[in-house]
């Protein structure tokens, strides 16, 4: 699969999350979806080839910045839908709201 066939479906994966989360009653804002300046995130992050999200999680209205049941449900969600899934708050350094699919081994 080329990178713009992955970016592709990214694109679809994401969307499907985003109507999962909302089904839940729980609602989405968008973080950073790409970074073109290479600042902001780690090194060769996803971010930078448009194949990483950071969603930002409200429930009754209250954003949710630290682990709960409904991040571990979005994470576990996020992973199902492709073998490529990568979710942040598995990473070594948790990163709750990222989701990724992984290229050339980095997620």
């Amino acid at each position: 699969m080329t990178l713009r066939e992955t970016q592709s479906l990214f694109a679809g994966l994401v969307g499907k999350l985003i109507v999962w989360v909302y089904e839940q009653g729980w609602e989405l804002t968008f973080g950073d979806f790409n970074r073109p300046d290479g600042h902001g995130h780690m090194p060769n992050s996803n971010h930078y080839i448009r194949l990483a999200a950071d969603l930002n999680l409200f429930i009754g209205g209250e954003w949710k910045t630290s682990d709960c049941l409904e991040w571990q449900k979005i994470g576990a969600y996020w992973e199902s839908l492709h073998d490529l899934c990568r979710w942040g708050g598995r990473f070594t350094q948790v990163d709750l709201n990222h989701f990724s699919l992984e290229w050339l081994g980095r997620a």
